[in-house]
């Protein structure tokens, strides 16, 4: 937008004058200008959630516009109050609802897609702590790179903070995990939801820990946390759960007939190696029935810290080449007692085996 003015435009009887003429037109430009970007969502007018840790249009596919493609669609942010040092606990929901037409009922179908950030402590007890490992550290999520102690999948993400940020005796970590619900007439459905690629899950988590660390005032020096190197991503798809298990010889278990668990074998890295087992559920989001994890980052092997330790309760500590190193494994109602010989021997050989990879001899004790 270009404007011209001659002399007796601007400066004609009285400079005063001309000058509150010329302010008035440079207002009325900035304000047209400023109309034009709030209808393209363009900066600063962009919708942010969740203590500014997100914009509307910033990558991830579920801030875009195409999460508002369904009719009646409506996104919307709930946060509690940031965090400070004194108060280490937030969390904030991203939610986009929609309605569409129903051919088999009058009803109309209802759809809930969701996204939580939480920043905190890790659970305290033994119980709740293994549900958020098994959670966070499922066979489906890739390590992140750049020596950042994190795991992100399409649908959950987690970064464990520096320990300025420790809060209770705990280490504090971000965490993200989406849910998804349809309701029509038969009733309340979960449903899979994936919140964007591994490359937007990564971004959204590194910009919601930048912004809580800063608000609770831990965070590092310097410039904020990023990647630049490609994350090591998961092989394939879950398959059948068969013997051996995870893919090492001497994990075996008797699944029974008809077994619909599957395995997702994850990560195979010299800091991280992961195995989730699941019972398959049409339309239901994948929890783990069993699950084995080696960790030889310090930040996650705090994670592990206070949980009961040794070969029967699965939970293995080692120092190999001087590095801590955790074995871990745990069943959960179903797959327990199904181990063969038993459950301890199978944890075990994972840990024997998963230990000789990288360089801890047998797994059995020691350094390397």
């Amino acid at each position: 937008m270009i404007f011209a003015f001659g002399k007796g435009d601007v400066m004609g009887r009285g400079g005063r004058r001309g000058t509150k003429v010329l302010a008035g037109v440079v207002a009325g430009a900035v304000l047209a200008s400023g109309i034009g970007l709030w209808a393209t969502d363009s900066w600063p007018f962009r919708d942010s959630y969740c203590w500014g840790a997100w914009e509307q249009n910033s990558g991830a596919a579920f801030l875009g516009d195409g999460a508002l493609g369904k009719s009646g669609s409506e996104r919307k942010a709930t946060a509690s109050a940031p965090p400070l040092s004194g108060r280490p606990h937030a969390t904030c929901t991203l939610a986009v609802t929609s309605t569409v037409e129903d051919d088999d009922s009058d009803q109309p179908l209802t759809f809930h897609e969701q996204v939580t950030l939480e920043y905190g402590p890790v659970p305290a007890g033994a119980k709740e702590r293994r549900a958020w490992i098994a959670h966070y550290f499922h066979g489906s999520a890739s390590p992140l790179p750049d020596g950042l102690d994190g795991l992100v999948a399409r649908d959950r993400a987690m970064l464990v903070l520096p320990g300025a940020c420790d809060a209770d005796g705990r280490p504090a970590a971000v965490t993200l995990r989406s849910e998804s619900t349809g309701d029509g007439h038969l009733g309340k459905v979960a449903m899979p939801f994936s919140i964007g690629t591994l490359d937007d899950v990564a971004q959204m988590l590194l910009d919601a820990a930048n912004t809580t660390m800063e608000k609770a005032g831990c965070a590092p020096g310097g410039k904020p946390l990023h990647t630049f190197s490609p994350m090591v991503t998961v092989a394939e798809d879950h398959e059948s759960a068969g013997s051996p298990l995870c893919r090492i010889p001497g994990m075996d278990f008797d699944f029974g007939k008809g077994s619909r668990y599957e395995e997702q074998v994850g990560a195979v890295t010299d800091r991280l190696q992961t195995c989730s087992v699941v019972w398959r559920t049409l339309r239901m989001p994948d929890e783990p029935s069993a699950q084995y994890v080696m960790a030889r980052q310090s930040r996650l092997v705090a994670l592990f810290e206070g949980l009961p330790e040794g070969s029967a309760q699965g939970l293995l500590r080692r120092s190999c080449d001087g590095r801590p190193t955790v074995f871990y494994g745990h069943t959960e109602t179903g797959m327990k007692d199904r181990g063969r010989p038993d459950d301890q021997r199978v944890f075990e050989r994972f840990a024997e085996s998963v230990g000789k990879r990288i360089g801890c001899g047998s797994g059995k004790g020691g350094d390397a």
